[in-house]
Parts: C-alpha cells; sequence; structure tokens
C-alpha cells in the first residue's frame, strides 16, 4: 500500500506571506565564477563551526546558484563568504540541492549593487574579464 497524505489543515498561518519570499519581484541569475566559502555550526551547538569551500557559478541580488559537494549534511541556513571580493557572512537560505551537486540558495538580505559590481570584478568567468574596480564610487 502506498503512502497516504493528509491535507494540509487550514489555520492562519495558510495565509501569512513573506515580503522576501512570496511578493518580491525575481532578478535574474547572471552566470559568474567566484570562490567562496559557506559557514554553518554542526549539531545544533555554536562550539562546531565548520567551514566548507564551494564555487558561486550563478549570481544575483537576491540569491546564488553555488557547485558543492553535498556528500555532508547540508544545513537549511548557512552564512556565505566571498573572500576575494572581501564580503563576509551573508545568511543564506537553501531553497533546492540538485543531484548533481548545484545547491541554489536564498539570501536574508539583498545584494547591493556596490557588492554585486565587486563580486564580478573578482570573477574569473569570460563575461566578467573586462570589469574593472570603481575605488571613488
Amino acid at each position: 500500500m502506498g503512502v497516504q497524505v493528509q491535507p494540509p489543515r487550514n489555520n492562519y498561518l495558510n495565509k501569512e506571506e513573506s515580503f522576501m519570499y512570496d511578493r518580491e519581484k525575481s532578478f535574474p541569475m547572471e552566470d559568474t565564477c567566484n570562490e567562496a566559502r559557506i559557514e554553518f555550526t554542526e549539531n545544533g551547538g555554536i562550539v562546531n563551526l565548520v567551514s566548507r569551500r564551494c564555487q558561486i557559478i550563478k549570481l544575483s541580488r537576491s540569491g546564488a546558484a553555488l557547485a558543492i559537494s553535498t556528500k555532508f549534511k547540508l544545513p537549511k541556513n548557512f552564512y556565505l563568504d566571498i573572500q576575494s571580493a572581501r564580503i563576509p557572512m551573508i545568511g543564506c537560505l537553501v531553497q533546492r540541492v540538485h543531484a548533481n551537486d548545484i545547491v541554489e540558495a536564498r539570501f536574508l538580505r539583498l545584494l547591493t549593487d556596490k557588492d554585486l559590481q565587486r563580486i564580478f570584478v573578482y570573477s574569473t568567468h569570460r563575461n566578467h574579464q573586462n570589469r574593472t574596480l570603481d575605488i571613488y564610487g
């Protein structure tokens, strides 16, 4: 016999929506190639801080697609550090994990245009090879 799933009960939480995830306009993803690091705590504690290397392959103001080995247990939320662009501790929420080790993550805050420009300047992707950093802006 198959597993039966009960329909969700009606309560006030079914009507709630968040601006960030339900009504926000979607920003287009742009190809990029940046080295990054995710940091999270293991076993629900503050003591075991774990760091894993990853690569950002697509990026928008509100999210990213990361190439990472998912052989370990990836938590629902983590921090993303982009060392080359010197952008630390971007809070992220896992949206989807694909079978080919691609993780789609959503940022807890929108990236500014200045941060996006800085990330694309340090990208090794061929679409961003002629970008320069505006140090006066």
